[in-house]
């Protein structure tokens, strides 16, 4: 059988990344371009066009189509991108209908957690498993639902908001405008700002010295460093972060009765620490019958999950077509 190829579009508030996928999940050609979401959508289109073109430049491989991952809601019907976060000025952009003009290929959009639980299925962890939640933790919380080898998008393509299940009415206030979301506790900000508030009690940490030797930064990485250092409060602070996720994540589960999880993302680095901790509060959470069930992985696709993602949605549709 001829190996079939796809383009793959991330397209993330920094860069754009592009790359040319086989059906296999390999990476032939990769590029990256400055989105320049500042400039509005215009430019950002004239970049994810660049970045198509340099991909193409010479290419002699037959592309089955474009998939593009994209944040905010997506109406992937008719290929429209819709008040992206960290896009400013968008509202809602015909993006397919764009693309497909300039480059004669078919055009697949999603929401970029979506295109990466697509990824999971098709090319990472979630290759031989029927359903599962998929969850991204970095800037935000992201996720995706995949029941019976399809994808759940509900019915304005929203579905997977896994990171705004509350768990506390009176909780921290979210920039989504609720109270308590998974979000507000564990999305990078809100992360480093809960552990900068807990520090001020644990002057022995060692991330007291790591903060100050960074002239007062902090990340989810440096966090996890100070963990492999033995550091306690940094140990305790990742299985309270896993805790938190592990009670939202069992109100997911009680709802989809699908107890396997998939987490990826930056912050998912923090490793066996967070997956133990996450598994074993969503199994203190969820309904009897549920518990032994409950199965927390990490995600496969790691950095190039927006790139695969992305490519997979190509692949994903096509073999529903040829069904």
């Amino acid at each position: 059988m001829k190996t079939q190829y796809a383009i793959g579009v991330d397209l993330g508030g920094t860069n754009i990344k592009c790359g040319i996928v086989t059906e296999k999940g390999k990476i032939v050609k990769k590029v990256s371009v400055k989105t320049k979401a500042d400039k509005g959508p215009d430019v950002v289109i004239s970049q994810i066009k660049k970045g198509v073109a340099k991909l193409l430049e010479g290419e002699k491989r037959k592309i089955q189509g474009i998939g593009l991952g994209a944040p905010g809601i997506v109406k992937h019907k008719k290929g429209i991108v819709e008040n992206p976060p960290n896009l400013p000025g968008w509202g809602k952009v015909e993006l397919g209908r764009i693309l497909e003009k300039e480059f004669g290929l078919s055009i697949f959009l999603e929401n970029d957690a979506n295109a990466a639980a697509i990824g999971e299925m098709i090319f990472g962890a979630g290759e031989k498993i029927r359903s599962f939640i998929f969850v991204t933790l970095g800037t935000g919380v992201g996720g995706g639902i995949i029941q019976k080898k399809k994808l759940i998008r509900g019915d304005s393509g929203a579905a997977g908001e896994i990171g705004h299940i509350s768990i506390d009415y009176k909780g921290r206030k979210c920039n989504c405008g609720s109270y308590g979301c998974i979000e507000a506790y564990i999305g990078n900000a809100y992360l480093v700002d809960r552990a900068k508030r807990s520090l001020r009690y644990h002057p022995e940490s060692k991330l007291n010295e790591i903060i100050a030797e960074n002239d007062g930064y902090l990340s989810p990485r440096l966090i996890n460093e100070a963990a492999k250092l033995k550091d306690e409060f940094a140990i305790n602070f990742i299985k309270e972060s896993g805790k938190l996720l592990g009670y939202a994540l069992a109100s997911a589960v009680n709802v989809l009765d699908i107890p396997s999880i998939i987490i990826g993302g930056g912050t998912a680095g923090f490793g066996a620490l967070l997956f133990e901790s996450v598994q074993s509060a969503a199994r203190e959470r969820v309904l009897k019958s549920l518990k032994e069930k409950i199965n927390v992985i990490p995600a496969q696709l790691k950095n190039d999950a927006g790139i695969k993602g992305a490519s997979a949605l190509v692949f994903y549709n096509l073999r529903k077509k040829s069904k």
